[in-house]
């Protein structure tokens, strides 16, 4: 299932912000993308899934370009802070949607729904509809929903920023237990250094547009390159 993310000269402008860059997600890594906001980082994923266009370079997944894919012909899932899931849908519904649109399930694809709430720790709670789940058990769902759709690379655009500190750790240690038992390359937006530090083997910084550090979280955190991650880390310079 692995295959690495990279983007290859990209280049694109999208409101009158410059996106400017070339940095690659290893294969079956968790990959945290820092910076502050409009650095470019929620655009950037946007780019990937093909929800936004660039206006040169290259999108590759496992070497292969998906520049010009439609967004649903990609190999790539993703989960944003609100977790889209359907009101009137139960928690296996929403899942299966991942399957099919219309819901018109194998068995096999039932039994797959079933395995992947199992997974993320919500096996029993298949008839459940969100309004009875907690904030951390919806993501959950969107979580199981990724997996059914068995693509090799998932993007996290900040999902666990409304959640508290104990919940978030939580959900942070299902991403990785998953990524570890599927092979999937995980790449995960986020404001806070913890985050990299808990799950991510690799951290990229992201200013004005551009990857400007890319490397093992420990090297990028632990001794930062340039005044602008110092600044955002608040490390203080020398002088």
């Amino acid at each position: 299932m692995a295959a690495g993310l990279e983007f290859r000269d990209l280049r694109s402008e999208i409101g009158g912000f410059a996106i400017r860059t070339s940095f690659e997600a290893p294969s079956g890594s968790v990959t945290a993308i820092l910076g502050a906001s409009g650095a470019g980082k929620s655009t950037l994923l946007a780019l990937a899934c093909g929800f936004e266009q660039p206006a040169s370079g290259q999108i590759l997944v496992d070497g292969r370009p998906v520049t010009g894919l439609p967004p649903a012909e990609r190999p790539i899932s993703i989960l944003f802070q609100e977790h889209n899931l359907f009101p009137h849908l139960t928690a296996f519904q929403n899942i299966g949607l991942g399957l099919d649109p219309g819901l018109r399930l194998t068995p096999q694809q039932r039994n797959d729904v079933a395995d992947a709430l199992d997974r993320v720790g919500l096996g029993g709670m298949q008839q459940r509809l969100p309004k009875d789940l907690s904030g951390g058990e919806r993501q959950r769902v969107a979580i199981a929903r990724a997996l059914v759709m068995r693509r090799p690379v998932l993007l996290l655009d900040e999902p666990f920023a409304g959640l508290g500190p104990a919940l978030r750790r939580d959900m942070l240690d299902l991403v990785d237990a998953l990524c570890r038992d599927t092979g999937m390359t995980v790449v995960m937006v986020t404001h806070d250094p913890a985050d990299a530090r808990r799950i991510a083997g690799f951290t990229a910084f992201m200013h004005e547009g551009t990857v400007r550090t890319f490397g093992p979280t420990e090297t990028v955190l632990g001794r930062p390159d340039s005044l602008d991650l110092r600044s955002y880390l608040g490390v203080e310079t020398d002088t």
